[in-house]
């Protein structure tokens, strides 16, 4: 390209090498335009620095780094969220867990939610957003991903204590009416981990890391410590993964958890299980 390149002939170079939407979405970001200048005017010539940051751009892309880094946002339950490499990008089957957690929240006056290893803050804001009445409370072990976290917190006025740690460890002896996470479940190794994007990704944030394991290290951890840290009748709502709703629902009968069940997202797969607290356990 060069600093002569009018958008419609970017669009058109950039198409060759990558999908038309991708190459559309990146000089619309590139260019502060939208997509009806774009096709009205696309004789509209990009200054050298434009075309330049185009380029790097559209290779990247074309490398596979997923768009949503490049852009630095994704959109997510109906909002647009800050993402960059220290956290994972929102997937459409994580608004099931929203969903479920927020229809037992409004059902309480105030409850107390916290959403542990929350990343980019996707599950906790919205929760904060649909139910005002709630106190809710996220916990990180990256402390860059609390940086984003707190981003878009700020970006859509939502009401969240952030706190530094792994998994229980910041809370101390708080409990809650509702417990909610969506934490790292791909077996380590698992060939999905070189497609689609996701080299580009937090690993950490992917899978737990251990070698020749089943992908629920961190699901028995917290299934095992969220008796103490429930209030009677509270509930434990976790994502996993395709194949693991059997095994979870397992890990939750054998800590004491009642009514456990498993929820099906958009494309009929079980993603989502929890149950809840016994009074007894709660109060152990």
């Amino acid at each position: 390209m060069t600093p002569s390149t009018c958008l419609g002939d970017a669009w058109r170079q950039a198409a060759r090498r990558i999908e038309r939407l991708d190459a559309r979405l990146l000089l619309e970001h590139v260019c502060g335009c939208t997509h009806a200048e774009l096709i009205a005017h696309p004789e509209r010539a990009m200054s050298e620095a434009q075309a330049a940051h185009f380029e790097e751009l559209v290779s990247r892309r074309a490398a596979g780094e997923p768009l949503a880094y490049l852009v630095g946002s994704a959109w997510f339950g109906g909002l647009e969220f800050v993402v960059n490499p220290a956290v994972l990008i929102p997937r459409p089957e994580t608004e099931l867990l929203v969903d479920l957690a927020a229809r037992r929240a409004q059902g309480l006056d105030k409850p107390r939610i916290v959403d542990l290893g929350t990343g980019s803050g996707i599950v906790a804001v919205l929760l904060a957003r649909r139910c005002p009445q709630a106190g809710v409370t996220a916990t990180d072990i990256s402390a860059a991903a609390l940086d984003v976290a707190r981003a878009n917190a700020a970006r859509h006025g939502a009401a969240v204590r952030f706190l530094e740690g792994d998994w229980y460890a910041p809370l101390g002896d708080e409990r809650f009416d509702l417990i909610v996470s969506n934490p790292p479940y791909v077996v380590d190794g698992d060939p999905h981990l070189a497609l689609n994007g996701l080299p580009f990704e937090p690993p950490q944030a992917l899978s737990d890391g251990v070698k020749g394991g089943d992908g629920l290290a961190c699901i028995r951890r917290l299934v095992a410590a969220a008796s103490r840290h429930l209030e009677p009748d509270g509930w434990l709502l976790m994502e996993h993964g395709y194949n693991q709703a059997l095994a979870v629902r397992e890990l939750l009968s054998e800590a004491g958890f009642r009514e456990v069940a498993s929820w099906r997202d958009g494309a009929g797969i079980e993603r989502v299980s929890g149950g809840h607290v016994s009074l007894m356990r709660a109060e152990a």
